[in-house]
């Protein structure tokens, strides 16, 4: 059976889903001419950002949830259809299969949005499509406020959207976002999504060979994204999933889909995981962090981490710095952070050239401080921040 998926991607990050899509070799050849992004309107689908949409069956499913680095979630579009008037969501909606996504006694949550139609108002269409649920299972079910953050397990979370009076209703496969890898149990201040570092790392052209340098490592994010990369860990391998609780779930189908992921894996005994991944911060907590977070990611022994100021590292003679450096939201005098991106500049010219770089910043002033060109054409969110991937290679003396 084909279902219509869409994998969701934080803004500015659909391109580089795409890509693993495409890489993963998940879509047929027809299919792939088809691949579009979505547009920001057809984005508030989720209010969570863009995304890529394409038809699957369940093992595609699966699969994604299971290697995909930058997607945020992976939707089933399982209902499209008009509705003008309550009753009839409510009669069109209680049609639907709810019961292929819901257990007997689950919990179930509605994350519900209307865009220019006669149904405007989001709570009352989440009770009418409530009802319907209960209507087709012959009992009502509970309905929860849906918080990722809860204590497990999740309720079953569905997406309904309404736009031009046009219905589309779809069901979460993955449950907590698949950015909870589940290995960063501590926290540097401002720590970065994994999703979001994994994006980075793809954006900045990283060839997955060359040695790999982040002076600015907080909790450990970009090096072990980087580790688990080159050691082709699959990021889901140790979670948990929406689509367990299915009642259609195919136990046998998902170990065998884990065995393929642990054959694809390269030990760290392997010549090709031999790559040069350095880590390193001013604070000697926040490498502790990250060296215990390494260690749950299964990548300790793929990074070498160490306590230095970024006027203290020792990079090898070729590679790629992909760092996330501190930026406020202004710069004051009394937090002036230009200083510390001027010294960046003069320790890339003087000790990296020919390198690429890659990092966000959220303000021209700071990054303008390298003293050398660079490309912030990409624009991306960093916690609730809007901030901009600045790239480019350090000119050569």
């Amino acid at each position: 059976m084909m279902d219509h998926i869409f994998a969701v991607s934080a803004p500015g990050l659909e391109p580089y889903t795409a890509q693993e899509i495409h890489h993963l070799g998940l879509l047929p050849g027809a299919q792939r001419a088809n691949l579009r992004t979505i547009t920001s309107d057809r984005a508030r689908i989720t209010e969570e950002g863009g995304g890529i949409e394409f038809e699957g069956d369940l093992s595609v499913i699966y699969r994604l949830n299971l290697h995909l680095r930058t997607a945020s979630r992976v939707l089933v579009r399982f209902a499209e259809f008009n509705a003008v008037s309550f009753p009839e969501l409510r009669k069109k909606a209680s049609r639907l299969s709810w019961e292929r996504y819901l257990q007997p006694g689950q919990r179930a949550a509605l994350r519900v949005t209307c865009h220019k139609s006669r149904l405007y108002h989001s709570d009352a269409v989440a009770e009418r499509v409530a009802g319907a649920i209960g209507d087709r299972l012959g009992a009502p079910v509970e309905m929860v406020k849906y918080d990722e953050g809860g204590a497990p397990p999740l309720p079953q979370l569905f997406v309904v959207r309404l736009v031009n009076d046009h219905c589309t209703i779809s069901v979460d496969s993955s449950g907590a976002g698949l950015h909870r890898r589940g290995y960063r149990l501590a926290s540097a201040r401002a720590p970065l999504r994994e999703t979001l570092a994994a994006g980075v790392l793809l954006a900045s052209g990283w060839d997955v060979k060359s040695s790999l340098l982040d002076p600015f490592c907080g909790s450990g994010t970009i090096p072990i994204e980087a580790a688990m990369m080159a050691r082709r860990l699959a990021p889901g391998r140790s979670r948990r999933f929406a689509f367990m609780d299915w009642p259609g779930f195919d136990l046998q189908l998902w170990e065998s889909l884990l065995a393929e992921a642990d054959q694809q894996r390269v030990d760290s005994g392997d010549s090709s995981a031999r790559i040069e991944i350095l880590a390193s911060d001013r604070d000697a907590g926040a490498v502790q962090m990250s060296i215990a977070n390494a260690e749950r990611a299964g990548v300790k022994d793929a990074i070498m981490f160490s306590r230095r100021a970024v006027s203290a590292i020792e990079p090898p003679s070729q590679g790629w710095m992909v760092t996330n450096p501190p930026y406020g939201m202004r710069v004051s005098r009394s937090k002036d952070l230009r200083n510390l991106y001027a010294q960046l500049g003069n320790v890339l010219r003087r000790q990296c050239q020919g390198w690429h770089f890659a990092f966000l910043c959220n303000d021209p002033r700071l990054y303008h401080q390298l003293g050398f060109e660079v490309n912030d054409e990409l624009a991306l969110v960093n916690g609730g921040v809007h901030v901009r991937l600045v790239r480019g290679a350090v000119p050569s003396a």
